[in-house]
């Protein structure tokens, strides 16, 4: 572990996952949405990855129009790299989730590497009552739903988006076998490195939050991509913490944020985006590395800059 390397944070702020009922803190409007983006910059994230939701009733939208009510303020207001998903949400077509990544043409969107059944009707069990009657329908249609990432589906989004709009990607990979379709991409040449590998644990249909499935996840992508990539982790719920943790102490980088878990300790609800990113700061910190600033993140992944985007 050498001292003093730059550990890139970065902070998923709503996502498509989470229901309002869930908590109280978990952002819907594009004000708070923004603010909270702004707030976890400023406590160390230099990466913001962002949803969009409906702020009548918290749902997740593709609307380019409500990504736009927020990309600009948070621009404006820290240097943050804004990172658009193309996942969207479930049900969304591909078209839809494309809709805002291409109008605002950003420094980098995520990209998930494979088709796969995503789970979320567990949580159902967890709450007696929802606010809105979409979040039980939401989260019971994940019982039946495929998220469709087919191979055409990505070379679709490398070539519209990557080569189109100069954008570059987060790499997600909720199995093995994700890494093994991302190096397809780049035996073909249509990825260039570095390659940005967003290795991602317990989603019900993906790889389990273990420790041993960390380790084999880090060394097949060795094995795979050598020196042409950068490492990030997330886990999901009460596994966020301990794995990124993890995967700093590996060398990596990684990710926390209300997308991936709600909690900033046992039982004990984050209050804000902010909160969590304060948290892994602090961990990475006294594990004597330094945290990677926005310009220090872009020069390490070879983004277009700040000022090549659309918004």
């Amino acid at each position: 572990m050498a001292k003093g390397r730059k550990v890139i944070i970065t902070c998923a702020v709503t996502g498509s996952i989470h229901t309002p009922s869930m908590s109280p803190h978990l952002p819907l409007t594009p004000a708070d949405i923004a603010q909270q983006s702004i707030d976890a910059a400023e406590a160390g994230a230099a990466i913001i990855h962002l949803h969009a939701r409906d702020p009548a009733d918290g749902r997740p939208t593709p609307d380019p129009e409500m990504f736009m009510q927020f990309l600009p303020t948070i621009r404006d207001g820290c240097d943050a790299v804004i990172n658009i998903t193309t996942g969207g949400g479930h049900g969304m077509t591909l078209d839809e989730r494309l809709a805002a990544p291409l109008r605002a043409s950003p420094e980098m969107c995520s990209l998930n590497m494979g088709s796969m059944n995503f789970g979320l009707f567990p949580m159902l069990q967890r709450y007696d009552e929802f606010r809105y009657e979409w979040e039980r329908a939401h989260l019971e249609n994940s019982r039946d739903f495929i998220f469709r990432n087919t191979f055409k589906d990505i070379e679709h989004v490398l070539q519209t988006l990557g080569e189109g709009c100069g954008t570059r990607f987060e790499f997600e990979c909720y199995d093995i076998g994700h890494l093994y379709n991302l190096a397809h991409f780049l035996d073909r040449g249509l990825v260039k490195p570095p390659l940005f590998v967003q290795s991602i644990f317990g989603i019900l249909g993906g790889i389990g939050a273990d420790p041993e499935n960390v380790t084999h996840m880090r060394r097949i992508a060795d094995k795979l991509f050598g020196d042409d990539y950068v490492w990030s982790l997330l886990a999901g719920g009460r596994h966020q913490l301990p794995l990124v943790t993890m995967s700093a102490i590996m060398g990596g980088n990684v990710r926390v944020g209300l997308e991936d878990s709600l909690y900033a300790g046992k039982g004990q609800l984050a209050t804000s985006n902010a909160e969590q990113v304060s948290i892994i700061r602090r961990v990475v910190e006294r594990l004597s590395m330094d945290i990677a600033s926005a310009d220090e993140a872009r020069e390490m992944l070879a983004l277009k800059g700040a000022d090549q985007v659309g918004f």
